[in-house]
């Protein structure tokens, strides 16, 4: 994978690792979500919340399978928690 160097101010550095770090992943995976919400249609950015779009990408799911099935799955997921 090819790499990339950002520079930013250091307060900006900090926050961006406290982020991914609270969301277990890393700045570079993090950098990669924003990248690729920000390059998705302005009318498709614009319907979600800010909340649903802060969480995007954020998990992976199976494309074989439907909403239904994906919420089913969550579902009793988390009642045997």
């Amino acid at each position: 994978m090819p790499k990339l160097t950002l520079n930013a101010e250091k307060a900006v550095i900090e926050k961006a690792k406290r982020i991914a770090n609270e969301r277990g992943i890393s700045v570079s995976a993090m950098f990669g979500q924003f990248i690729e919400t920000m390059s998705a249609p302005r009318e498709r950015r614009r319907k979600l919340a800010p909340i649903t779009r802060s969480l995007r990408g954020l998990a992976r799911v199976s494309a074989k399978k439907t909403d239904r099935e994906l919420f089913e799955e969550a579902i009793l997921a988390d009642k045997r928690r």
